[in-house]
């Protein structure tokens, strides 16, 4: 599951990484990728939050599904490439093997599952989506974006 911040374009996001590979400007790149990682920063504790307040009948547990998810929460920054931006995630990755997908039935992209109670193979229940991470980025994307759009025009500038 991925949230993408939208920019004015994303061509002037790949434009402006081009150009510092072209100047070959260590100090201007790292600057450059400091900004925009500071922009969504406060997204990660956020969304956090938000799948540790998902209901539950036993709790919160660090051990648990949504102490699990709550750590695949990252950040992500690239300047390069055909994927350039600013990404939150909560990374399948880094979730165990049978609990890759999860993060996606949860928010309710994939249709509702189903698991056996407790591992017993008899009596089965069926989960419902708890949507948790697009109800949290929204509103603190329009912000993000502002911080991303100056950081953009910052380096655009020295560039120029």
């Amino acid at each position: 599951m991925v949230a993408d911040l939208e920019l004015r374009t994303g061509k002037e996001l790949k434009r402006i990484a081009a150009e510092l590979r072209k100047m070959d400007d260590k100090q201007l790149k790292k600057e450059f990728s400091k900004e925009l990682r500071a922009a969504a920063r406060p997204m990660v504790p956020a969304v956090r939050q938000a799948i540790r307040q998902i209901p539950s009948k036993r709790g919160y547990s660090a051990s648990g599904l949504r102490g699990r998810m709550s750590k695949a929460v990252k950040l992500e920054v690239r300047t390069t490439g055909k994927e350039a931006g600013v990404r939150i995630r909560v990374d399948g990755r880094k979730m165990p093997s049978h609990e890759k997908a999860l993060q996606a039935y949860m928010e309710g992209l994939k249709k509702p599952w189903r698991h056996p109670v407790f591992g017993n193979r008899d009596v089965w229940v069926k989960q419902d989506p708890k949507p948790y991470f697009y109800r949290t980025v929204r509103p603190l994307g329009a912000a993000s974006r502002g911080q991303v759009n100056k950081a953009i025009d910052r380096v655009a500038k020295k560039i120029s």
